[in-house]
């Protein structure tokens, strides 16, 4: 069955023959009105006159198309549809309709026919609403992070990744070049921007697994929450971590990403500059501030929201890598598939596999707290690293620290390692009162 009532051509002719028949209107007026000519709009004149609105309607309306399918066929196919394919689409049902039952329909007709019995209806498919965020009103408030990878030197090095950060009220950036978008990439950036600016409010980032993590088995039966290596080191000084599920949410920081390719890649090419050593100075000694100078705004509010930029000391005692052991009934330690042979105490024994809690940075510190419980340590000191080994910037050669944690005069050095030259270096030093140290050197985080 066709359509019953007027089309929107029809209701304009009725309107129009309407003001003819009131004589505010000629009909030659109202021939161009319509877009007809004059003896067109004299035949629909006169049909309005004699038949009204009714007459001005098509005549075809109401009446089933010569090519119309039966109604019995019609009925075949909703009931085939209903008892086979009640969760299909409309262009799958057809398919199958055609293939298995032999009762061939168009898409189209099935749609129209599935939605008129009730059987379908059209599932749009929205995207997700998101509502423009402002951007934060106090500089400090929430810095965004990101890592961009790109071709930075061309043809002159390999693919290297911008470490970014941004300022959300303000866009004030700062950058590191590493090789990937690691943890010690992470901790190079933001200690650069905590030694510059102090220490901020919280971090923007995505969902990679250097910032945030899914718990585990255990941690999912207990509760307890998941917190990465970089998330410890961020909560030990006060650094919230948010997450944004879409790159649109942190777009200061992936518009950044578009910009320093095009601009800084091609500032380096004119420069000179072969190797992520020296592009790291330059961005530093120039194209930040420059950036800065011509990207950057003042904040809404004039407070600055970083809190008192620490020293150094407190910084090298965060940014650590934390693990943690099991000590065995014979006194073994497993460090990175090697057995660490500890030395039996003359206090009372510790109570067999005892948890023992190793933070992995530069060197590891294994010393016996007033609980008993094994505990193996490490922070990072910084100093020169050596230079032409690796196209990208390496974190310095650690100098090993020693701090007996129950004093003592006596220290006796014993080494485990047949190569003492080499970039990895094992020692074992004895303290007094049965305290142990266990460290390693290496190159680079």
């Amino acid at each position: 069955m066709g359509r019953t009532g007027l089309s929107k051509k029809e209701l304009s002719r009725v309107e129009v023959m309407g003001r003819v028949k009131a004589r505010s209107l000629r009909l030659r007026e109202a021939a161009e009105l319509l877009g007809l000519s004059y003896r067109q709009s004299k035949r629909i004149w006169v049909r309005d006159r004699e038949g009204g609105a009714k007459a001005l309607q098509h005549g075809n309306c109401g009446r089933l198309s010569n090519r119309a399918y039966g109604a019995e066929f019609r009925a075949a196919v909703l009931k085939q549809v209903q008892a086979r394919y009640e969760d299909f689409g409309p262009t799958l049902a057809s398919e199958h309709l055609a293939s298995d039952d032999g009762l061939a329909v168009p898409a189209e007709t099935l749609r129209r026919w599935l939605k008129q019995a009730g059987l379908w209806q059209r599932q749009r498919r929205r995207k997700p609403y998101r509502q423009r965020r402002e951007a934060k009103a106090h500089f400090g408030e929430l810095e965004q992070l990101d890592g961009s990878f790109h071709q930075w030197l061309e043809e002159r090095g390999p693919r290297g990744c911008l470490m970014h950060m941004v300022d959300d009220a303000t866009t004030k950036a700062l950058g590191w070049f590493t090789a990937e978008e690691s943890i010690w990439a992470a901790v190079a950036v933001l200690r650069r921007w905590i030694e510059r600016y102090g220490v901020p409010q919280a971090l923007y980032t995505d969902w990679k697994n250097v910032y945030v993590r899914p718990p585990n088995a255990q941690e999912r039966m207990h509760g307890e929450p998941a917190v990465t290596q970089f998330g410890r080191m961020c909560a030990k000084r006060g650094i919230e971590i948010i997450t944004a599920s879409s790159p649109q949410a942190k777009g200061r920081v992936e518009r950044a990403h578009g910009t320093h390719p095009d601009r800084l890649g091609k500032k380096l090419r004119l420069a000179g500059i072969a190797s992520y050593d020296q592009a790291n100075v330059y961005r530093d000694q120039h194209y930040l501030a420059e950036h800065n100078h011509r990207y950057a705004h003042a904040a809404s509010s004039s407070a600055d929201y970083h809190r008192r930029s620490p020293t150094s000391r407190p910084l090298d005692e965060v940014f650590w890598l934390e693990q943690e052991r099991v000590i065995s009934e014979d006194w073994l330690v497993r460090y990175q598939n090697r057995l660490l042979q500890l030395e039996r105490p003359s206090r009372p024994r510790v109570p067999s596999k005892s948890a023992g809690k190793s933070n992995r940075g530069t060197g590891d510190l294994l010393s016996r707290p007033p609980s008993g419980v094994p505990r193996i340590e490490s922070g990072f000191y910084s100093a020169e690293r050596e230079k032409g080994r690796c196209p990208f910037p390496r974190a310095p050669i650690p100098k090993t620290k020693i701090v007996p944690l129950r004093g003592g005069p006596s220290v006796e050095k014993k080494s485990l390692s047949r190569y003492e030259n080499t970039n990895f270096f094992f020692g074992l030093v004895k303290l007094n009162q049965g305290t142990f140290l266990l460290w390693r050197r290496w190159g680079h985080f």
